[in-house]
């Protein structure tokens, strides 16, 4: 009781300080600060004291030296939309949330050299539209979370797009951070041979510390120097369809085939199965649920018949001049004949061409056509670097709220999420042995079994399996938890293991660790001896 009191009393004092530092307006108490960050997709549910909007960076040692003096946990967010991973709530109950979401700086760019240097708040919608004014022909590092989330957070998390530059981390290549304690990180070759050559050699000089600030806890990163990848002179889609389940295998040994031949033309590769595609494509069927609430076999059957959807779907992007990409279209034709269907390569705006064409034809046939062509449309889009909401619509399928503002926001509108995705060896009988544990165990937790398989490399994918869920309805939050534990403890016996994690499940990764664990505390005992920045985040 002692504790408590004194940590009670300890971020009284630190919340005065920060009023007179930052301002009364930019730091929310109580109910406000929980209602401003407490919403998240997965239900989870987080005791968050006190909130600071962070209007200038410079300020941040200071705000950093007050949590040092009196203790006070803090947890610093960029902009919050960390969809199914935890949106903006904290690892652990009682940290303060340091807003950097007003952090909206352009710091730098370099238009001969293509890297930009930028604040956490900047989002894929701001760089693009920077990009677009400037006439500026790069390609902004897209993800399918939306054009209104940060690209630093998304790098900090080692997220990854379909872009040239898959990995987005891969393409960082300098930071500045504050410390616990106050004190700044920058990195050796920034301070000894200059900004430049920082900004444009990732691996520095000396030890490479860069990396200790993604997916932990070390210090607030308050910019972040990017490698652009240059727009080509085409780009070109390729989709293809697999008319059977039994293809799988073979395409999965076709598909790593084509990565080690087209490297630097050929970008990340998508593969589908039928559900996930229906669920970005067709109205979530509610009055057809068998009596286990589940969509049956056959209802998933006569949408795919419906909507022209087949077992799988492939989704590959070709990138370069256009005898390049006319000459690995030609490579893409010949890997997939026989075990793929329906290939088709489009441009962008021939994507776009057809999603405005189908609008003309009549009936539900041509009401099918539209919604179905104006997915690939934004889809395209998507690839060519122009971020936009086309994946978001997924985190509404068994929502039974409507989108509440002008973006979608899947937290504030009630949307249940949580996502598991593991790294996958790319291994056919691997690969099929993974589907078939997302399909024995998600159907028993009431959860559709929705598949990605999305190329990291020619060796690896990263699947993403959405979690959906009525957020509204406990027993279906808990079901899908529960699902969530599962998949993580059957998937890490047969060798598969998140790429990331939400809050939620950071002590899982804890408890699997010995020496991993015996260094980042030794690491901490100096940088962090209180446990003050983000605690409990991945270690």
């Amino acid at each position: 009781m002692k504790q408590l009191k004194e940590f009670v009393m300890d971020l009284s004092l630190a919340v005065k300080q920060w009023q007179a530092l930052i301002g009364e307006p930019s730091v929310l108490l109580g109910e406000a600060a929980t209602a401003a960050y407490g919403s998240d997709t997965s239900g989870a549910y987080r005791r968050i004291p006190a909130a600071l909007r962070i209007e200038d960076s410079a300020c941040l040692q200071d705000v950093m030296r007050i949590a040092s003096r009196h203790q006070v946990p803090v947890y610093p967010i960029s902009t919050g939309q960390n969809w199914g991973y935890g949106t903006a709530l904290p690892a652990r109950d009682g940290c303060v949330v340091l807003d950097l979401s007003p952090l909206k700086k352009i710091i730098d760019f370099d238009a001969e050299l293509g890297v930009v240097t930028l604040e956490p708040g900047v989002t894929q919608g701001m760089l693009a539209d920077f990009l677009e004014a400037g006439q500026h022909p790069y390609l902004v590092p897209v993800t399918g979370a939306g054009p209104t989330c940060s690209l630093l957070g998304n790098a900090l998390e080692r997220g990854y797009g379909v872009t040239p530059h898959v990995d987005h981390f891969g393409a960082v290549t300098d930071l500045e951070a504050v410390l616990p304690d106050g004190s700044l990180y920058r990195s050796a070759l920034r301070e000894a041979g200059g900004e430049e050559l920082a900004r444009l050699f990732k691996w520095g000089i000396g030890p490479y510390t860069t990396g200790l600030f993604t997916q932990g806890g070390f210090g607030v990163v308050t910019r972040m120097s990017i490698i652009l990848a240059r727009r080509p002179e085409c780009i070109k889609v390729c989709l293809f369809s697999l008319k059977d389940d039994a293809l799988l295998e073979p395409a999965v040994e076709r598909i790593r085939s084509l990565l080690i031949k087209l490297p630097g033309t050929l970008g990340a590769i998508n593969l589908m199965n039928q559900h996930r595609v229906l669920s970005m494509s067709a109205p979530y069927p509610i009055d057809k649920l068998g009596s286990d609430n589940m969509i049956p076999q056959a209802v998933i059957d006569a949408m795919g018949r419906q909507y022209q959807i087949m077992p799988w779907t492939g989704f590959a992007t070709l990138y370069g001049t256009h005898r390049v990409v006319a000459a690995a279209q030609k490579e893409m034709q010949k890997a997939l004949s026989g075990v793929a269907s329906r290939t088709l390569f489009l441009t962008p705006d021939r994507a776009r061409t057809l999603a405005g064409l189908s609008k003309w034809i009549p009936g539900a046939i041509g009401q099918r056509l539209t919604s179905v062509a104006g997915t690939l449309a934004q889809s395209l889009g998507l690839v060519a670097g122009r971020p936009n909401e086309t994946a978001l619509p997924l985190a509404y399928w068994r929502n039974p709220n409507s989108q509440q503002g002008a973006f979608k926001n899947p937290a504030r509108d009630g949307c249940g999420l949580t996502w598991y995705a593991p790294l996958v060896p790319m291994r056919p009988s691997g690969v099929r042995a993974y589907v078939n544990m997302v399909k024995q165990i998600t159907p028993g937790h009431g959860i559709e079994p929705l598949i990605t398989f999305t190329s990291l490399n020619d060796r690896l994918f990263d699947s993403t399996v959405p979690l959906l869920f009525d957020r509204e309805n406990p027993e279906a939050v808990a079901a899908a938890a529960a699902c969530y534990q599962h998949l993580f403890e059957t998937g890490r016996i047969q060798g598969w293991f998140p790429y990331r994690l939400g809050i939620n499940s950071m002590q899982k990764l804890v408890d699997l660790q010995t020496d991993s664990l015996i260094f980042q505390a030794r690491l901490r005992k100096d940088l962090d001896p209180h446990d003050l920045m983000s605690p409990g985040r991945y270690c």
